[in-house]
């Protein structure tokens, strides 16, 4: 009988050998991919707080960019995070700027706090922004008024990044105003395009009741970069279950990624599409090694190359 150690040893072999497969020659090259132009990150956040060794790992797995949470900013200084992010070869994609209130008795100092985050992905050498709200009380009905007001606060906000040459990306997600479609659409509707891009995440749309395929083609003149994530339903009862679902590694929930790529290459989407997993699923897996499945995933199932 095979013991949990054999296991593991067998999972760590199988796992190095798909991602030393990707590499040989004959592999695809970033001008074979099936999907050129579209350029992959990962987020740090499946690291929790330990974002240089979620740099070493991210860039030793071989994705190309990373994002991180506004925890970076206590950990790094701008100047200090660029040149380690050079060392490494990664591409700050984006910056998680944290909450957005619809209160008009925060406005002024939500502006200036996203303001100051964007001054730090400026300097540091990153690209976006990215910004989501809160729901609370959750759960509860939205009005279309609570969505307008946000789309003119986010239009605020992404004025002031704009000015800083990093532009906002409003994040779609379960427990905001946006979790339902219908209200993400009555946010963007009432947000300037000019200021507020969609940065679009597959399993938040897809748990939330949307369809991800048809928001990609719906918004394509906004998308601003893209969330792959992956979902499977899980039972209520499940041990620390706050949904019914957790997150997974990609390939191994029921967001239909083949799908999803046909869809970008029907809008010739060119851009950056950061893998993202809150953590890791199974506790006898590690970050680095959850980062490896997806890779493989995106290589060998959809054809890209990472």
């Amino acid at each position: 009988m095979m013991n949990a150690h054999s296991s593991r040893r067998e999972f760590l072999a199988a796992v190095a050998a798909a991602a030393a497969t990707v590499n040989l020659p004959g592999s695809l090259s970033a001008s074979q991919s099936n999907h050129p132009g579209i350029r992959f990150g990962y987020t740090a956040m499946t690291w929790g707080k330990a974002e240089r060794q979620a740099i070493d790992d991210i860039s030793a797995v071989g994705f190309q960019g990373i994002q991180f949470r506004n925890d970076a900013l206590k950990e790094f200084r701008p100047t200090e995070l660029r040149d380690l992010l050079q060392q490494h070869k990664l591409t700050f994609v984006a910056l998680s700027s944290g909450d957005v209130s619809i209160d008009p008795a925060h406005e002024s100092d939500q502006i200036a706090e996203h303001t100051a985050h964007a001054k730090f992905v400026h300097d540091a050498g990153g690209l976006y922004l990215q910004i989501l709200d809160q729901l609370k009380p959750y759960p509860r009905t939205v009005t279309p008024e609570e969505c307008k007001r946000l789309g003119r606060i986010l239009t605020e906000v992404g004025k002031r990044t704009a000015d800083l040459g990093v532009p906002l990306g409003y994040h779609n997600h379960l427990n905001t105003l946006s979790e339902k479609p219908g209200n993400l659409d009555i946010v963007l509707e009432a947000s300037d395009p000019k200021y507020v891009k969609l940065e679009l995440d597959t399993a938040h749309s897809l748990a939330g009741g949307g369809n991800p395929v048809a928001e990609i083609e719906k918004y394509r003149d906004r998308l601003l970069f893209l969330h792959l994530k992956d979902v499977v339903d899980i039972p209520m009862s499940t041990e620390g279950a706050k949904y019914p679902f957790k997150f997974v590694e990609l390939g191994r929930g029921k967001v239909d990624l083949p799908a999803i790529f046909s869809a970008l290459d029907r809008i010739k989407y060119r851009g950056w599409a950061v893998v993202e997993l809150d953590r890791v699923p199974d506790k006898t897996t590690t970050p680095k090694e959850s980062a490896l499945i997806s890779k493989n995933y995106l290589e060998k199932t959809i054809g890209a190359s990472v």
